[in-house]
């Protein structure tokens, strides 16, 4: 039986990576790069298009290499013990923007954002195939995995809503007077500070998890690199239907994060201030994030009340689609936050609950697999979720920047050679499919995993 510590430990490694690092690049990176690096929409949406087939490959390498690894801190947990300052410091780099030439700048992004999927990559796979070897009880996975998505969701509450106030802290660049470049400069310092901040503190949650936790499951190891196991990989049902909703789940999340700023900024006109507490769209999705963590406590309670894993993820994903449809409904209009606020927080309801249901459910196709084909492939199974999870957080960030340039948003060269978002093509077109981005779009995604959990081979 694991102890309480233990569970804190293992949560804090998701604090660090789900709550730090993917939160901020979900939600900040979008917005960020067109309007405070100054990168063109399709150099956005093509960094992250190349990073996603970059990921194709490196992920299920990673979780066969992990899985082969043989230590004297085991076999997953010395990636993050020694992943965790490499992982802190590109962050914090990827946050920087150097005073080169726009050329150069692009050159620095796209390696930048690179090698932070490769780190991430490096330190969260083992992570989350650590699940899998902590115990063999599949009630303590439940409980693992609802601790893990409590850490995630506490350090996303409280990275986001620190955000703006960090910012402020930094210098206020919507202060009156200022010149177009002063703004841009303070922004840019922002980014830097914050970024080396939250670096710094994912390092040290990391290094926490690796040291924290323990690996008791002996594995069946398959000693020598086969491709055999990536073959078995596509005779695995459970693992194809798992890895589609999986990519959906990030779907759903990542239209959601990264269009957020985009619909503060264009359809309600900026921050917005009530009774003296500022909502801005990273404290806006923090409402959220503390909802999730409350239902990603609840998750198990709820699972064992409806009777299975498969069932309670559906009507999880139920919750999110009817509300996110709701959410379509509410005017574009400031005076109407706390409305979008009261959905914002229910629709986390069910992102709370079905979000541990994942993880457990990954390490129940693990047991599937080390059943069917002998050797045990956790690692390898376990990087599929971390693949879907940056696969459907990049592509939809990507997708955004392209159907906002369809709906007629256009970039432009300011007077200093940074490319920004042209003001007057932000026309009522631009601004539906910001707020279709947030609502029936993720709806539609909702509805599609439901369907996909309620036919989920394994009936746990």
């Amino acid at each position: 039986m694991a102890k309480l510590s233990e569970k804190i430990g293992y949560a804090l490694g998701d604090a660090a990576s789900g709550g730090i690092t993917w939160k901020l690049m979900s939600i900040a990176f979008p917005l960020y790069f067109t309007n405070v690096f100054g990168l063109s929409f399709a150099d956005a949406a093509a960094l992250m298009l190349i990073a996603r087939m970059f990921d194709v490959v490196t992920d299920p390498l990673m979780g066969s290499l992990a899985d082969r690894t043989q230590s004297r801190w085991g076999t997953y947990r010395p990636w993050l013990i020694f992943g965790a300052v490499p992982f802190g410091l590109i962050f914090a780099l990827l946050f920087y923007t150097p005073d080169i030439a726009p050329e150069f700048k692009r050159v620095y992004a796209y390696t930048f954002y690179l090698l932070m999927m490769l780190i991430y990559t490096m330190v969260n796979v083992p992570y989350g195939s650590l699940l899998g070897v902590m115990t063999e009880d599949d009630n303590e996975k439940n409980e693992f995995s609802s601790f893990r998505m409590v850490g995630a969701y506490a350090m996303g509450f409280i990275t986001l809503l620190a955000f703006p106030y960090i910012q402020k802290a930094i210098g206020d660049h919507t202060a009156a007077g200022l010149s177009a470049e002063e703004v841009q400069l303070i922004q840019q310092k922002q980014y830097a500070i914050i970024g080396a901040i939250f670096g710094l503190i994912a390092t040290i949650m990391t290094l926490a998890c690796g040291l924290m936790t323990k690996e008791r499951v002996k594995m069946k190891r398959a000693e020598s690199f086969s491709f055999k196991q990536f073959a078995d990989l596509f005779k695995n049902k459970p693992w194809i239907y798992l890895t589609i909703i999986g990519i959906c789940t990030n779907f759903f999340n990542g239209f959601r994060y990264a269009v957020a700023g985009y619909m503060f900024e264009y359809c309600l006109h900026g921050d917005v201030t009530l009774g003296g507490f500022i909502i801005n769209y990273t404290v806006f999705m923090a409402l959220g994030e503390v909802t999730c963590m409350i239902f990603g406590a609840v998750s198990p309670i709820f699972t064992a009340k409806v009777g299975s894993k498969r069932k309670a993820f559906m009507y999880a994903s139920l919750i999110c689609a009817i509300l996110s449809v709701l959410f379509f409904f509410i005017p574009m209009n400031p005076d109407y936050m706390w409305a979008m606020v009261a959905l914002v927080i229910l629709t986390s309801v069910g992102i709370g609950l079905y979000s541990p249901l994942l993880w457990s459910m990954y390490a129940d196709v693990a047991d599937f697999a080390t059943a069917k084909f002998g050797a045990s492939s956790t690692g390898l199974i376990f990087s599929s979720g971390t693949m879907s999870q940056k696969f459907g957080g990049a592509i939809s960030g990507s997708l955004i920047a392209l159907l906002l340039g369809l709906a007629g948003a256009t970039m432009m060269t300011d007077e200093f050679g940074n490319q920004i978002i042209d003001p007057a093509s932000i026309t009522d077109s631009v601004r539906t499919m910001v707020w279709c981005l947030f609502s029936l779009i993720p709806a539609a995604i909702a509805l599609i995993m439901a369907w996909l959990s309620w036919i989920f081979p394994l009936k746990k």
